[in-house]
């Protein structure tokens, strides 16, 4: 279940070896990101996922547009 979280449980769950993902399009994704994040486009999270997370370790999904 996805959950909101603040820039302090973001650096704790960092700090436990969190996986930083990025769901925007490659192209955006280039452009910007956060150190560390790996690209799987929100329209092929349910595809690659599997394949490029580790289960065992927790995940933070975020989209940064800019804005």
């Amino acid at each position: 279940m996805p959950t909101s979280i603040d820039r302090e449980q973001l650096r704790a769950l960092r700090d436990r070896d969190a996986q930083l993902v990025e769901v925007l399009p490659a192209s955006e994704y280039e452009e910007d990101h956060l150190p560390g994040a790996v690209n799987i486009p929100l329209r092929r999270i349910d595809a690659e996922a599997p394949r490029l997370l580790d289960r065992d370790r927790p995940v933070i999904v975020y989209c940064w547009d800019g804005a």
